[in-house]
């Protein structure tokens, strides 16, 4: 056959010289298709020699694989029909040429791109512009020059198959310049778009009032579907199991009758519409799990809640998700489900990431795996559990079906030592910690862990024989009785337990596994048997970028990544390269910033006091202690005072109690009640001071008086004994890095941004900004923090004369 039918004269050409180019080898490419079917451009992937020539990873965006054969006989070899198999399941093509590119052998046919109707970027615009559909639906309207342009490059995204970078500042409207884009292109092309979001704030808003409006807007209806982990649901089969067995409940027996009362009456089985936060111990007892669910064999998969929103999800042009939930889809295409057919989510090919920011935290979150003891009993109770001196679980029901219940005494054997030797481990393990709160299994750590390993890899060996007990039992199950739901849920159990069992291995294999970090944690309980510390064990991905790179930016069509805090410096290096999508192509990678119109130069004061003490001085704390009250009284309350350190955090809490409570101001304190609370009561009471850590540097929107100063206490570097971060840093060493400017700083800058984007939410909101840490000013790299941040005033001054010039601009 000619190539002219298949290839584009200019592509001939292209291709008959890279072949020259190369001494008559063979070059491998790959080739995009036109509307009409014809290879309108190429690209090299590799070269080889006389007689074969590798494949690369970047053939999987093609619609076309190419290569030449320099003997000029087109036949395709064993390899080449195997590869070709593959393009074929991709819905690739597979073409052979000779070397003057005059000739070729398709091998495999191309399936014809869909055509795909592209947006007018500036039509898009004009949406958000004066005279357009939002300024006719809104009283108060002020056209954003940045949000229209975010838009337009967000359609272009789509139009082009991009990878679109966008830091958008407070109050760019960030909500409606990709909603727009993204309902319009999913109407028109009939494709679905994912909106991935960190927090169920954000969620709630775009589906209960955002996408709406922007439907209004658009003049475009659409379904869109918020989805939740399936764990928020009820699980009616486990519901009703769980009715016949209330002693699992123990003392939360009221709490269990609630919920079986509310399922009654609810019409969509989700945890938020209860009227009150069931215990963890209880909702997991009946919430729906993947694992444990038996699809069409479930007697209530008609009714089920979790399979209506999946129908209504399977026919929605929007689907709204939180970061852990796109992250568990994404880990099932990995693991073999692929892009076309439906895994957690599904298929889609363009998804929106909005508070991008914490894309790497979610996604080492979601991928790593943690184990204690509680966790591992918690499964095996639901097998087999002693109480008041009866025994209960499934292995009560499996003696009534099983011919081997000759296995039960083994069972009952080795559920004994397993629980001797978890107890042991704990206490190994705390006797490792000492008094630190952290530890990580590395090769300084390692010679005093030999005893911890030793114990772990028991507790591997006991939860081997345990489980296989128990198949033994099962494979005494006649087959009529193989649908029993206590049967289906006890392999699902022993799965689970596999995989604990598997963690213990892999601390044991620790020094093998260099792409995993090993690491214990202790936290404190309190129950209504009493209070106590148990230790958790950790494995934790070392890099996610790699994994983030495979799943996401390099299969989607259209990847969109926005948040106010992308870049440190000027830089978006530090996001791109921790998250993967530094990896994607070069002409795929767009990377814009839009400003906030929020006039922060006028409105925003950023103090600094000269004379608090550096943070590594002994007179620290005292001197932000006293350094607070001045500051919250020159406020008259209406502050929000951000701490690193929970101890620090509660020393200072107590001093400003004593201190204000005589100026009528209210202290409220993180950890004391819950965020939701805390946050209301803190915007009613205008004159309420809310000290907070942590989760508080982001997500925390009040606008108006109610937050007139943010108080910045230190910095936000992570600790250097941080398990994860050490390893990290460590890492970074190693390939030739700085870590504290290739990670401490940059991660610090990101925080410290989301802590100085609380104060101002709206354009009339005006106030104060204090950072009680003078490293800001007096260390070099405290000017990649200053250079982060909008252009604001700067007072650099005595605590005295800050607290006047408080005072003065409020």
């Amino acid at each position: 056959m000619l190539t002219e039918k298949r290839l584009s004269e200019a592509v001939c050409k292209e291709y008959k010289q890279i072949i020259q180019n190369n001494d008559d080898n063979e070059v491998f490419v790959i080739g995009q298709l036109a509307s009409n079917g014809i290879v309108d451009s190429i690209k090299v992937c590799s070269r080889g020699n006389k007689y074969a020539v590798p494949l690369t990873m970047e053939s999987k965006n093609a619609s076309v694989l190419i290569h030449n054969h320099p003997s000029g006989n087109l036949t395709p070899s064993n390899e080449d029909l195997l590869i070709a198999s593959k393009a074929a399941e991709n819905a690739q093509g597979f073409y052979i040429v000779n070397n003057s590119v005059t000739k070729i052998y398709v091998v495999v046919e191309p399936i014809l791109p869909k055509k795909l109707k592209k947006l007018n970027c500036t039509a898009i615009g004009e949406y958000l512009s004066y005279g357009g559909p939002l300024a006719k639906l809104s009283e108060n309207f002020e056209e954003r020059e940045s949000q229209i342009n975010l838009a337009k490059f967000i359609a272009e995204s789509f139009n082009k198959n991009l990878v679109g970078i966008f830091e958008a500042g407070t109050g760019v409207g960030k909500s409606f310049a990709y909603l727009i884009p993204s309902i319009i292109w999913a109407v028109k092309n009939k494709e679905r778009v994912i909106i991935s979001t960190g927090t169920i704030n954000l969620q709630q808003q775009l589906v209960e009032k955002d996408i709406p409006l922007a439907e209004k807007i658009s003049g475009k209806k659409i379904k869109a579907v918020l989805m939740k982990g399936r764990q928020n649901y009820i699980c009616k089969r486990r519901l009703n199991d769980a009715a016949t067995d209330r002693e699992l409940f123990n003392d939360d027996v009221e709490q269990f009758e609630s919920i079986i009362e509310w399922s009654k009456t609810t019409s969509t089985g989700s945890r938020s519409d209860l009227s009150f936060l069931p215990q963890e111990s209880v909702w997991s007892r009946v919430n729906s799990e993947a694992d444990m669910c038996m699809g069409m064999r479930c007697v209530y998969h008609d009714s089920c809640y979790v399979m209506q929103l999946r129908k209504e999800a399977a026919s929605a042009n929007l689907i709204v998700v939180n970061h852990h939930l796109l992250f568990a889809d994404l880990e099932a295409r990995l693991e073999g489900v692929g892009y076309d057919d439906t895994a957690v989510l599904p298929p889609f090919n363009r998804i929106i990431f909005d508070e991008a920011h914490g894309m790497e935290n979610a996604a080492t979150s979601f991928f790593s795996a943690q184990l204690n003891r509680f966790k591992i009993l918690k499964q095996i109770n639901l097998l087999y559990r002693v109480r008041r001196g009866s025994v209960a679980g499934h292995l009560i029901t499996f003696e009534a079906l099983s011919s081997r219940k000759d296995k039960a005494e083994s069972v009952m054997v080795v559920f004994e030592s397993l629980n001797s030797h978890l107890a042991e481990m704990e206490d190994e393990a705390l006797l490792l910690m000492s008094e630190e709160f952290t530890w990580r299994l590395c090769d300084k750590t390692a010679k005093d862990a030999s005893a911890l390993l030793t114990l772990m890899n028991t507790i591997h060996e006991d939860i081997a024989k345990f489980v296989g007990a128990f198949r033994s039992i099962i494979t005494g199950i006649a087959e009529k009785d193989e649908e029993h739901p206590a049967v289906w849920e006890t392999k699902h159990i022993l799965n689970r337990l596999e995989n604990a069992g598997n963690v213990c291995q892999w601390f044991t294999e620790w020094s093998e596994r260099n792409d995993t970090i090993f690491w214990i944690d202790k936290v404190r309980y309190n129950g209504k048997s009493g209070s106590g510390i148990y230790p958790r064990f950790y494995a934790t991905p070392l890099d996610i970028a790699p994994k983030m790179q495979r799943g996401v930016f390099e299969p989607l069509n259209t990847v969109i990544c926005t948040s106010a805090t992308l870049k440190t410096g000027k830089s978006f290096d530090y996001w791109l390269y921790r998250t993967g999508a530094g990896f994607t192509e070069k002409e795929r990678l767009v990377l814009e910033e839009f400003a906030s119109p929020f006039p922060y130069s006028k409105n925003l004061l950023l103090a600094i006091p000269s004379d608090i003490p550096m943070p590594d001085n002994p007179d620290f704390q005292s001197a932000i202690e006293k350094a607070l009250t001045k500051l919250i009284n020159a406020s008259c309350g209406r502050t929000l005072v951000l701490f690193t350190s929970y101890e620090s955090l509660r020393l200072a809490c107590e001093y400003a109690r004593e201190n204000l409570v005589e100026n009528g101001i209210v202290v409220l304190r993180q950890g004391e009640d819950d965020r939701f609370r805390l946050l209301e009561t803190f915007k009613k009471d205008s004159s309420s001071v809310l000290f907070a850590t942590d989760s508080f540097w982001e997500g925390v929107d009040v606008p108006g008086e109610s937050l007139s100063q943010v108080v910045i206490v230190k910095l936000p570097f992570t600790v250097p004994s941080d398990p994860v971060f050490a390893a990290r840093s460590e890492y970074i060493t190693k390939k030739g890095g700085n870590p504290f400017m290739d990670l401490s700083v940059p991660e610090a800058v990101i925080k410290f941004r989301q802590g100085f984007g609380r104060l101002m939410r709206s354009s009339s909101d005006r106030g104060v900004v204090t950072v009680l840490d003078r490293r800001i000013i007096e260390k070099r790299y405290g000017a990649i923090f200053l250079s982060s941040i909008p252009e604001t005033k700067i007072l650099n001054d005595s605590l005295s004369s800050v607290v006047n010039a408080i005072e003065r601009f409020l």
